[in-house]
């Protein structure tokens, strides 16, 4: 597919080539049925197949079992799950560390149901480090973490410990872009459509014991995860296209040598930009200001001007690099390189950001 761009936009993401092929076949054809998989009934054998193989590769992937987790496909985005994660588990206070837009927008619909400390914070410097001090309680319900910050560049590369406190986190930005330590988590979200598949579908992942022990009871069915654990993701229909999608690329993942080799590529892919920008510090000026912070998902920086910046993204685009604009709230650039996003499309971006360096100095 010689016609396809560099794409760096933060999401909805690349995807694999195979699995857009994939998707392609069975957007007109699912599995030699005749119909297809925007066609399929979620009840069919064939697509119970589907999202049983997804939650079990998934599984697999982080090295869990389905005796202890389960895991679970909604709508809804991430967003939802920061009202569904209080309204399950938030019994008197929570935890929280806030270290972006995301963190605390999460933050903000927890305190609709108790009491939240900010165990951290870095938003005195608009979010352009990790902190490093925290302030946990012991007897909170649960301490929640976001481990990457898309739109400011920065990636937890180790997780504070929070002691006997329930862990959860919301992982859509580095969701299996990074190996994690993950039997600590009680409860992991993400919403797909950065490493994991297109927009339209969350995956959660969450310890059986932790929901049976601290769930709630009074809590509407819908948003209720019981709900969904118990009826496997197929209490109301799920999104299925967007579970087909996502099943292929945890296939993909597979196929790749897992989460050791999609981290080492995505480590190398980060170093090739990074390199540049520290060559050049007066001209890509780094918006993370501790090196140890910066995300291998989500690169950020400024140049010397906003037009410049501009002109940056314009020239870019030319060369059917797409996506490199930075967050309306903060400017400046932004690469944002996924799982797929192929280790010749950064360095075509490094081999223009050197050209237009010396262009434009």
């Amino acid at each position: 597919m010689s016609t396809r761009a560099h794409n760096f936009y933060a999401g909805p993401a690349i995807l694999p080539v195979s699995v857009l092929e994939e998707t392609r076949d069975a957007v007109m054809n699912f599995a030699n049925l005749g119909v297809s998989i925007l066609e399929i009934s979620h009840r069919s054998k064939e697509f119970d197949a589907v999202i049983q193989e997804a939650e079990n590769d998934a599984l697999a992937i982080m090295g869990l079992s389905a005796q202890d987790c389960a895991v679970i496909f909604v709508g809804g985005g991430a967003s939802l799950q920061f009202a569904m994660i209080p309204m399950n588990f938030l019994h008197t206070k929570a935890d929280y560390l806030v270290t972006g837009e995301w963190a605390t927008k999460a933050a903000k619909e927890a305190k609709m149901f108790g009491a939240v400390n900010e165990a951290a914070s870095s938003k005195d410097k608009n979010f352009n480090y990790l902190p490093k001090s925290y302030k946990f309680s012991p007897d909170a319900d649960y301490v929640h973490i976001t481990t990457n910050n898309t739109i400011y560049g920065t990636e937890w590369k180790s997780i504070p410990d929070v002691g006997s406190v329930p862990l959860i986190s919301d992982m859509s930005s580095d969701m299996f872009g990074v190996k994690r330590e993950w039997s600590r988590y009680s409860l992991i979200y993400a919403g797909a459509q950065k490493n994991l598949g297109p927009a339209g579908v969350t995956m959660i992942v969450i310890k059986r014991a932790y929901l049976e022990a601290k769930a709630k009871e009074q809590v509407p069915t819908m948003l209720k995860y019981k709900t969904h654990v118990d009826g496997k993701s197929l209490y109301n229909t799920p999104p299925v296209f967007g579970v087909f999608v996502l099943g292929k690329t945890l296939k993909w993942i597979q196929k790749e040598g897992g989460l050791d080799a999609i981290e080492a590529r995505n480590q190398k892919k980060a170093r090739i930009i990074y390199d540049v920008i520290d060559a050049r510090p007066d001209f890509y000026k780094g918006t993370v200001t501790d090196k140890s912070d910066r995300s291998i998902m989500n690169l950020t920086w400024n140049l010397p001007s906003p037009e410049l910046e501009d002109k940056f993204v314009a020239e870019a685009k030319k060369k059917q690099m797409v996506g490199l604009k930075g967050h309306r709230s903060v400017g400046g650039i932004r690469s944002s390189q996924y799982n797929a996003c192929p280790v010749e499309s950064v360095e075509a971006l490094a081999k223009f950001m050197e050209e237009f360096y010396a262009a434009n100095k």
